[in-house]
This record gives structure tokens, sequence and C-alpha cells, in this order.
């Protein structure tokens, strides 16, 4: 049975990952009293014992938090620190030979909410020569609220909310957002997107879109169809002409779509931000490592 800890549980990612796993026979769950979370001491022992730990901490935390695993515990880091570095394997498994480096890996980082999406959609383009490496993106992705954390979480569902919340609100204007190095390194982009996210007032959902110009929707459609079949599929639909954040909220799973013309064309993916965006993808990674079905314990 393995061994798992969740270093900050009592996080919004970190609370999504305990539930799931609290729920399964095959997982020993390593817990700490309240009293003791932030103790380096006992936090350091927890990870020690551990088959495989979780980190949902903030970026500074979560590389001290590494410097605590030995070399025989598996780390997943779902915090930003560590997605384009040296000695890490990105969890993304729909990515072409991504699943075996996962399965050999010790130390994985968990993809961002926003990146997910993005890559899910442009990285096959760009092996299949639609999309080049040279290419100029922009990216507009919608998110609910969850996906700020507990204090965000408090904001919005505060009685006395600011009146502006009632409405999206974009972010990340200075074009600096955390995900986009690995949105580019990921994808193999020679640049990074114009990336315009914005948060709204809806608890969980995604929806990541990527406009382009002059190119074969059938192909893309086909390339898709034969990428993705898990976790990821292609949706050749859409709800009466909408798409919606919504639509895979509670959600583990990601659908990705492709609408328009051969003159202008909108790739689209739509998921939970705490699901396929974190949690579930953690847990996808896990069970990798386990020789589990992918899937085992995920709400599809």
């Amino acid at each position: 049975m393995a061994k798992v800890f969740i270093d900050g549980a009592a996080g919004t990612t970190g609370l999504k990952i305990y539930d799931r796993l609290s729920a399964r026979s095959d997982i020993e769950l390593i817990t700490l009293p309240d009293q003791l979370r932030k103790d380096d001491s006992a936090r350091a022992d927890a990870v020690r014992r551990s088959d495989i730990t979780f980190l949902c901490l903030p970026d500074d935390a979560a590389v001290n938090a590494v410097s605590l695993a030995d070399e025989n515990t598996v780390v997943i880091d779902t915090s930003t620190a560590h997605r384009v570095a040296d000695g890490w394997v990105y969890g993304m498994p729909e990515l072409e030979g991504q699943k075996d480096k996962i399965r050999s890996s010790k130390r994985i980082a968990n993809p961002g909410c926003h990146a997910s999406g993005f890559i899910a959609l442009v990285a096959p383009l760009i092996s299949n020569g639609i999309i080049d490496k040279t290419a100029l993106l922009s990216c507009f992705s919608l998110t609910g609220y969850s996906g700020g954390g507990k204090k965000m979480i408090a904001e919005y569902e505060s009685e006395d909310r600011n009146v502006l919340y009632e409405a999206p609100r974009q972010y990340g204007l200075s074009q600096s957002h955390k995900h986009l190095p690995e949105m580019k390194a990921i994808c193999g982009l020679d640049n990074a997107p114009v990336f315009c996210p914005a948060v709204a007032p809806f608890y969980s959902g995604m929806e990541v879109t990527v406009p382009l110009f002059d190119v074969d929707i059938e192909k893309i459609k086909e390339i898709y169809s034969d990428t993705y079949n898990g976790v990821i599929r292609y949706k050749d639909a859409s709800e009466n002409g909408f798409v919606s954040a919504g639509t895979l909220s509670g959600k583990d799973s990601m659908y990705v779509y492709v609408h328009g013309n051969s003159e202008r064309a909108v790739l689209c993916a739509v998921y939970d931000n705490l699901g396929k965006g974190a949690s579930g993808a953690a847990i996808q990674n896990m069970n990798i490592i386990l020789n589990e079905v992918e899937t085992k314990g995920l709400i599809l």
C-alpha cells in the first residue's frame, strides 16, 4: 500500500487531493495534526516516510519542501516553482512520450491550470506542423474564482463583496503571468503568447481559447481525435452555439474543440481549474507512478 503525504493539505488543491485519496483503499494517507502542519521537523518526517508527497504550497515553500525529501520519495509539486526546472518532468502525460518520463521520475511538476488548456490545444499542432514554433499567438482564459485559493474564494463568497466582482475581471495585465514560461517552453514556442486571463463569478470551471488564422480545421479535428482518447477528449459539438466554462465543473477530464472556418478558427479547451487544472492532474500523475489505471479515483 502506497504511503502518501500532502504537504499543504489545508489549501484548495490539497483538500481536493485529500478528498479523492481518502476514499481509496490502496492509499495510506500520512497526516499531521493542525499544530504541526508548519513544523519543519514533523513535515520532514512525514515526507521521508511517504512513497509519494504532494506539494500544495506557495512557490518558495515548495522549493524548501523539496529539500526535506530524500531520493526515494516521489514529489509531485502543484506549485509553479519547478515547471520548467532542470531535473523535473512536466506532469502532462498526454504529451508524446511524457507518460514514460513521469513513470520513471521522482520529481514531477504538475501543470498550471491555464497552461494545461493552452498546451493541450497548441502542442500537438506544433508537432504536426499546423502551427510554426515562431508563431505569435494569443490566448484568452476564463476561470472560476476557486483558482485564486482561499482568499479569493472568501472575497467572492462574501455577502458584501464588491459590485465589480459580479462581472468577469481580467488580470495578468503586465503580460508576466506565472504560467507563461511553461506555456512557451512545453509547446516549444519561440515566443510566449499574449495571454488574457479573466476570473468570473462562478466557483469552478475553465475555458481556454486560442484563435488562429488560415488553418485547415478538419486536419486539426483529425489531430485532436488521434491524440486524445483518455482524460482529454476531442468534442465535435457545442451547446447550441455556446461553449460554457462550466461544462466540466467538478470533474477531472478535459474537452478540446475547434470551431470556425478556413479563414478564422478558435481552438477551445474546457475543464475544471481544480480538476484537470490541478488536483485531478496530480492524482493522474500519481496513478501513473503507481502503475495503476490512469483514471483511478478520478471523476470523468
